[in-house]
């Protein structure tokens, strides 16, 4: 399995091929596997942020006691979550499935207090998990959901758009999670396509059609495996 995880202190990618059974870069003990984050998704590649894992690991010891993990990662064209989930950022946990209600309710409760997650997820939305994640800021859209990224950008999501293009069709600029000249040629393209500010840049109209269009196709034809 291929594993991306963007560092911030060094802005780069680090690449690295894990067994499921290994941890996941930045978690302690088998906190978090490979196989546990990758969870439903059957891509051979995932990603995450050094942030969002470090999080896991200070929620983690914060609770002191092991979190059964359900779904994390999700690739954009695979679906199963919303057009902006930061599922497909590699920054959300849905946990506690095999918990008691009371349980559940335990483990959502020291999620808000731990306060170092983005957004804890009503528990009423939540009936048989628990929901938190980290995020960047700020969003694109007001709404919520991800932030503006353009030529120069790197990290997860410069990775969730290269794959959305990708998979559109909109090829060339790979999936490397860095945003050069060829991912801003592909989002030129896309942009005129339909009948956006031709700008190169990704900001909320940019992010809303892209991401609506790829959400859950399936895989295609042009979608990248490194």
């Amino acid at each position: 399995m291929l594993v991306y995880v963007y560092n911030p202190s060094t802005n780069r990618i680090e690449k690295s091929t894990l067994s499921l059974n290994d941890n996941m870069p930045y978690t302690i003990g088998k906190s978090l596997t490979v196989d546990e984050f990758r969870g439903s998704s059957k891509t051979t590649l995932v990603w995450s942020d050094k942030r969002f894992l470090q999080t896991w690991t200070n929620f983690r010891r914060y609770y002191g006691k092991p979190i059964y993990v359900g779904y994390c990662f999700k690739r954009i064209w695979e679906g199963g979550h919303g057009n902006q989930s930061q599922h497909y950022a590699g920054g959300a946990f849905d946990t506690g499935q095999n918990l008691t209600s009371s349980g559940r309710r335990a483990l959502h409760s020291s999620a808000l207090s731990f306060g170092q997650w983005s957004y804890v997820e009503p528990i009423s939305m939540t009936p048989t998990w628990v929901h938190f994640d980290k995020r960047l800021a700020p969003p694109a859209c007001s709404r919520g959901g991800y932030i503006t990224v353009k030529e120069g950008s790197r990290g997860v999501y410069v990775l969730i758009l290269q794959d959305a293009l990708n998979a559109l069709g909109y090829t060339g600029g790979g999936l490397d999670g860095i945003f050069g000249s060829k991912t801003k040629a592909a989002v030129r393209k896309f942009q005129a396509d339909n009948y956006l500010v031709v700008d190169g840049i990704v900001g909320c109209g940019t992010w809303t059609e892209v991401t609506a269009q790829a959400v859950g196709i399936g895989k295609t034809a042009t979608v990248v495996n490194p």
